[in-house]
């Protein structure tokens, strides 16, 4: 019997793969681990099932993503869970992985959890700058969770953020009965215990996935790839409709004359920190260090 689904765990070297009303514990085929190209959560993939109802991975399907941590595929939509309150998020961490998502070519959702507690409301205007969805939930209240679901529908997603900002949370909240572990916020450190310790996918709805990954007190989301300098202009969606307007046409908008971004940063229409971001992002770039980054 063959079946073709979508991985939505990977444990102790099973993978569990949800195909029509039904999900199937499979094993990879051994040419997987000798290829290095094992099956990831989020994969597209044909299985095949014996006579006993064992099942096994025979084909992944191309992949639209992948990401090196969390180890997870096809990603259609990354939803940053930052808060204003302890946790509070550094905005630097958003900007970073709007990148990563840029160059994943998938969507950033911005979600500022916690409002009942500090609506976050100068994080939310620098968001809504950029252009990217932005929505402000309570896990505790349900405030913004009929928003959030709507951004959610039809995609293949994946929650990341502090630890302690409450992504386990806004999860158990979306899928009443999932039980997601939470964990406590150290008031001394100002961050959360992980509580998540592998990638999983929870069925939300028709065509609808979310995928809880491990926190991070330091970013730890990352690509197959180094982004190169010359490339991080296009990854700030805002710089766009200025490309191509400089004096230059190889301005770097750090401190070239004549520029037109640095010209809408001091016309206030792009945000100056997010603009510092892009300085930053570059200067790790060029030293071929972009992912390197401590929450201190």
């Amino acid at each position: 019997m063959k079946a073709e689904g979508i991985i939505v765990k990977a444990l102790s070297g099973f993978y569990y793969v949800a195909a029509g009303d039904g999900v199937i514990e499979c094993k990879a085929r051994g040419r997987f681990r000798l290829d290095g190209s094992s099956p990831l959560v989020g994969d597209r993939v044909r299985c095949s099932l014996d006579s006993a109802g064992k099942g096994r991975i025979d084909e992944v399907l191309p992949r639209k993503n992948w990401f090196i941590r969390p180890a997870v595929a096809n990603i259609d939509t990354l939803v940053f869970v930052a808060a204003n309150v302890n946790p509070v998020t550094d905005p630097f961490l958003i900007d970073r992985l709007s990148v990563i998502a840029e160059e994943a070519r998938c969507g950033l959702v911005v979600c500022i959890n916690k409002t009942d507690l500090d609506p976050g409301d100068r994080l939310y205007e620098r968001m809504r700058k950029t252009g990217y969805p932005v929505v402000r939930t309570s896990a505790e209240t349900g405030e913004g969770m009929d928003a959030l679901l709507a951004l959610l529908r039809g995609r293949v997603c994946a929650f990341t953020g502090n630890s302690g900002v409450g992504k386990s949370s806004i999860l158990n909240a979306l899928l009443p009965g999932a039980n997601i572990k939470t964990g406590e916020v150290s008031e001394k450190l100002g961050r959360g215990r992980h509580t998540t310790r592998h990638v999983e996918l929870y069925k939300l709805g028709e065509d609808t996935y979310i995928a809880d990954t491990p926190g991070f007190a330091s970013l730890d989301v990352t690509m197959t790839n180094v982004i190169e300098k010359e490339q991080l202009q296009y990854d700030f969606i805002e710089f766009d409709p200025y490309l191509g307007q400089c004096r230059f046409h190889d301005c770097a908008h750090l401190k070239e004359p004549d520029c037109a971004v640095r010209a809408a940063v001091s016309a206030g229409v792009i945000d100056e920190s997010r603009y510092r971001s892009y300085i930053r992002l570059y200067e790790l770039s060029a030293q071929h260090k972009f992912w390197e980054y401590k929450d201190e």
